[in-house]
């Protein structure tokens, strides 16, 4: 998408990379300006050849005598140079392009303009200046005074396509959206790039295929816009797993930045994001620098950024690259410095780095050591499998499975292998078949696929009921084996699937898992003791909830493992909100966004947790982006469970923020799935108020009354109470639209005592209570509801709610204009106190609020009523409020 100001302006430059797009730009940018469209297109067999671009003009206006005569005068010129022939071929170009029918001049490719056509055209194009002129080219080099074109020309560099335009592109090939978001990220959004690597079958699923041919001389044009100086330093960046601009200064001096300006005007790598990392625009880029080595220059350029680097894991990791492993000392000694860095990046968290140096110590241990290759080659599974990267779970896999190993230990290559695949492999049933046949009948190890199997089905075929009955026979399985480890995490699978059907033991079975003894170390999030506190966060018990997953979250943080210190951030970020503690919520749910961001762990869950308290405690739009990105991803991914919870979250930012036309499409896709998924209990994932609101605001009443009214049976034969008062709030503004406000405003009152230990739910009802009497031409009542409401959003931090009920407070308050009749009630209790004198710190007293929470509230008063200082304020209050 080209800038709307470009369409208006006569003299535009389009420029970026080959591939990119700027011919197709330049042919739709120049159809928008309705003329004929004469266009130049020089090749690079024309740059050497003196005034070919000149000729193709007068041979494409040759109907002109002008143009028959500048044609002449280029023959004449032929291997003449002196002043005069420039002078005159200046002067017919010139009356050329003066005497031309109406048209759009496109010079295209223009890097490959003679030098001698380039100052001629340029000259002749002043003359001309009402011509309209769209120019190509690769890189944007302004000369001193403007552009060749004209000095006025507006730069315009062509963008790359969106994630959603790749598939579009694509779409004959028919991508699957995991495919679609890896060439993308492979191609940049390079059209042209795109194209090569799908049409050399990158969309039949390969993992990490070698650059086709098509792609790699697409690269290598690329690539030729800079100096071989710059693609050295390239190539270093490439060969580093994190590249950062400090490193490659180290290594080339302080030359570096200049030529890092120079790959960005390329646009072969990113503007910095502010944390000193280079960021090539396609990772193909990166692949087509380090495929061009040779083995032993590959291994010279590791050995000098071993030496730069400052990180021992990534210097370890460079030394083991830089290593021969054609000696079997030095091959055993790199292979221990990459298994010890490799367990430094596991407690720091990297997990990708960890899953390659794991697989290279693996791959460096000699055969002979058949035992050590085995147990590096499991890590290196494990590893992989905690970042996704399935190439490498793979290769490590094979390690594991071409030597003569224990069924435990080939189980447990296949079953790291299934974990590192997410919701990607495409051929699961074989996995599993091949992973049930390397059991050797034990039951130990079949209670073990049978685990995963059932959370395979949960999540990514969406069939509950076929969880929970493998979850059931695992547990069995297990317990006959006496793997009580085993047995517990089973039982609270399956008491996870049995709450989800609304089946009425599942607590039964929880309570049988939390009673079992575990022998070896599990993933925390993964214990019946998370699920606990997930269950309590579900029955509205936030505090008992907090109480469980604090101790949980040390032993997660002691161990290192980032998946579950991210879901236990996230189960606490909610636990505090439910309780009104929206700041502590909010750092909760930042530091799981980062966490899971810079492990490249899946973002669905975490912007799940984000939208939710972001929309809360913070800002609106700032929730809605987060929202939309778990959206695109639990798409990508298919995960259906975290789809339907970004969905939900989507919507119910819209409903809160009073769009509910919007909120109607993901809310409704939410309940689709959630009925695909078989999901009864509606305490789970609350979806059902929001949908009923929106449905009520578009004028589908019934729609909203029989969900309502099946929504509230079904709590109420499971004996979800914690989800009444929310579908009580629903049914009170669908009284209130049929005209029984003494109804809605009794059912909001009773909604909203019922919630005292949820002060934000009980912000909302009391909220819905204040539009309820307004509508009932109650302003007294309504003003009173929204003051409540106001005071409570405003003292927990829920921002953008305090808001919404101070917008609902002006609305109601008396025609005056005094200086009171504009201030919340929290801001006029403070507003009181410091016009009698009291100091800060007296006022945080008197009203059990920090001292920074005083001098915000009066910083919002000055600016309201206009004052600056506590003297104009005890003028300007003082009557108002009397």
């Amino acid at each position: 998408m080209l800038p709307d100001e470009a369409r208006g302006i006569r003299r535009v430059v389009l420029f970026g990379p080959p591939g990119i797009g700027k011919t197709t730009a330049a042919g739709a940018l120049a159809r928008r300006r309705g003329l004929p469209v004469l266009r130049l297109a020089p090749g690079p067999q024309d740059a050497p050849v003196p005034c070919t671009g000149l000729l193709e003009l007068a041979l494409a206006l040759q109907p002109l005598p002008t143009a028959r005569e500048l044609t002449a005068a280029l023959d004449e010129a032929a291997g003449v140079d002196h002043t005069g022939a420039s002078l005159r071929l200046r002067r017919l170009t010139a009356t050329v392009l003066q005497e031309a029918p109406p048209m759009t001049l496109v010079v295209d490719n223009t890097q490959w303009l003679d030098e001698a056509s380039a100052p001629v055209l340029g000259w002749a194009l002043r003359q001309a200046p009402e011509l309209p002129v769209i120019v190509t080219e690769r890189t944007w080099r302004p000369e001193a005074g403007g552009h060749w074109s004209g000095e006025d020309a507006y730069p315009v560099r062509v963008p790359p396509l969106t994630p959603g335009q790749v598939a579009s592109l694509l779409s004959p090939h028919r991508p699957d959206p995991r495919t679609v978001a890896r060439l993308h990220s492979r191609s940049g959004g390079n059209p042209a790039l795109a194209l090569a690597l799908a049409e050399a079958g990158e969309c039949q699923g390969q993992d990490d295929p070698p650059l086709p041919p098509a792609a790699r001389r697409l690269l290598g044009e690329w690539l030729a816009t800079v100096s071989d100086d710059v693609r050295e330093l390239l190539t270093l960046a490439a060969l580093d797993d994190r590249p950062e601009r400090e490193l490659l200064v180290r290594l080339v001096g302080p030359a570096a930045d200049h030529l890092l300006a120079q790959a960005e005007a390329a646009a072969l790598i990113d503007p910095g994001h502010g944390d000193g990392r280079v960021r090539f625009t396609a990772s193909a880029i990166g692949a087509e620098l380090t495929a061009r080595l040779t083995d032993t220059a590959r291994r010279l350029l590791h050995a000098r950024l071993a030496q730069a680097s400052y990180d021992p894991a990534r210097r370890d990791r460079h030394t083991t690259l830089a290593a021969d492993t054609a000696d079997p000392r030095t091959a055993r000694h790199t292979a221990r410095a990459a298994a010890r860095a490799a367990g430094h990046a596991r407690l720091r968290g990297e997990h990708p780095l960890a899953a390659e140096l794991s697989l290279l110590a693996a791959q460096r241990t000699p055969h002979e050591d058949t035992g050590l290759l085995t147990d590096r080659a499991l890590t290196a599974v494990r590893d992989a499998s905690h970042c996704g990267d399935l190439p490498r779970a793979r290769a490590a896999t094979r390690l594991v499975l071409e030597h003569d190993t224990s069924p435990a230990q080939r189980v447990g290559a296949l079953l790291a292998l299934l974990d590192a695949s997410g919701q990607h492999l495409h051929s699961a049933d074989e996995l599993f078949a091949a992973a049930i046949h390397e059991t050797a009948g034990r039951p130990d190890l079949t209670a073990r696929i049978l685990l995963r199997q059932a959370i395979w089905a949960n999540v990514s075929e969406g069939a509950p009921e076929q969880a929970a009955v493998l979850a059931s026979h695992a547990a069995d399985l297990a317990q006959a084996a006496d793997d009580t480890t085993t047995a517990a995490l089973a039982l609270a699978m399956q008491a996870r699937i049995q709450r989800i059907l609304g089946h009425p033991g599942a607590e039964a079975t929880l309570e049988r898992a939390l009673s079992l003894p575990r022998t070896a170390p599990v993933p925390v999030n993964a214990t019946p003791e998370h699920l606990a506190a997930r269950h309590a966060l579900f029955d509205d018990q936030p505090d008992q909830a907090r109480a469980a997953l604090l101790p949980l979250l040390v032993q997660a943080q002691r161990t290192g493992d980032t998946e579950a210190v991210v879901d236990l951030l996230r189960s606490l970020a909610e636990a505090e909100l439910r309780t009104g503690r929206c700041a502590k919520a909010l750092d909760y749910a930042r530091r799981a966004q980062a966490l899971s961001d810079n492990a490249g762990l899946s973002p669905g869950p975490a912007c799940y947790t984000s939208a939710f308290i972001e929309g809360t405690a913070f800002r609106t739009d700032t929730a809605l982006a987060h929202a939309r990105r778990g959206i695109d991803a639990s798409r990508h991914e298919d995960n259906k469970v975290f789809l339907s919870r970004n969905l939900h979250a989507l919507g119910h930012l819209l409903v809160a923020a009073d769009r509910p036309k919007e909120a109607l499409e993901p809310l409704e896709e939410v309940r689709a799935l959630e009925e695909q998924q078989q999901v009864r209990d509606p305490s789970i994932l609350r979806w059902h108020a929001d949908l009923a609101e929106a449905l009520l605001a578009v004028g589908r009443p019934a729609e909203a009354d029989d969900l309502l009214t099946d929504t509230h049976r079904t709590a109420t034969d499971l004996g979800r109470t914690s989800v009444l008062p929310a579908l009580d709030r629903a049914r009170a503004l669908l009284d209130a639209a049929r005209g029984d406000y003494d109804t809605a405003a009794q059912r909001l009152t009773t909604a909203a005592d019922r919630l005292r230990d949820l002060p934000l739910e009980r912000g909302r009802t009391l909220l819905a209570l204040s539009h309820t009497e307004r509508r009932a031409r109650r302003r007294a009542n309504a003003r009173t509801a929204a003051q409540k409401a106001a005071d409570l959003f405003t003292a927990h931090g829920a921002h953008p709610w305090a808001d919404t009920a101070t917008h609902a407070l002006h609305r109601l308050k008396p025609s005056s204009t005094d200086a009171g009749a504009r201030l919340t009630g929290a801001e006029e209790r403070c507003a009181r106190l410091a016009a009698a004198g009291a100091s800060n710190r007296d006022i945080a007293a008197t009203l059990t609020v920090s001292v920074k929470t005083v001098e915000a509230t009066l910083t919002r008063v000055y600016r309201k009523l206009d004052v600056h200082s506590r003297v104009q304020l005890a003028h300007a209050i003082t009557p108002a409020l009397e």
